[in-house]
């Protein structure tokens, strides 16, 4: 599993785990791809503290460690995860080449 974390968005998860008093020793941001959306899949990230080898596949870049069960790994390969800075607030972007995009009328997402 390789994913390209943008170093804004390493930044941007080592503020949050600092906000909740972890460090990135001992959480990880476990990604997810779950079936709904426009495109039928949606991502999904999470703090965790707990990892299995035995069904989690793992990546380190920029001092975050990521984690995702092994079969939804293959999916994961090659998305890019950046920070984008919004008047609301800071939100992750996230680009799978993994999943087709069919655009949403509804959303324009």
């Amino acid at each position: 599993m390789v994913i390209n974390l943008t170093e804004s968005a390493a930044a941007e998860m080592k503020r949050i785990l600092a906000e909740r008093e972890q460090t990135p020793d001992e959480s990880y941001v476990r990604m997810v791809i779950a079936g709904g959306g426009c495109s039928g899949l949606e991502h999904g990230m999470s703090l965790e503290t707990e990892f299995d080898p035995k069904v989690d596949a793992q990546y380190e870049k920029h001092g975050v460690t990521m984690i995702a069960d092994k079969k939804m790994a293959l999916y994961l390969t090659g998305m890019t995860i950046d920070v984008i800075e919004t008047p609301q607030g800071n939100r992750f972007s996230i680009t799978n080449p993994n999943v087709p995009r069919t655009g949403c009328a509804g959303c324009g997402g």
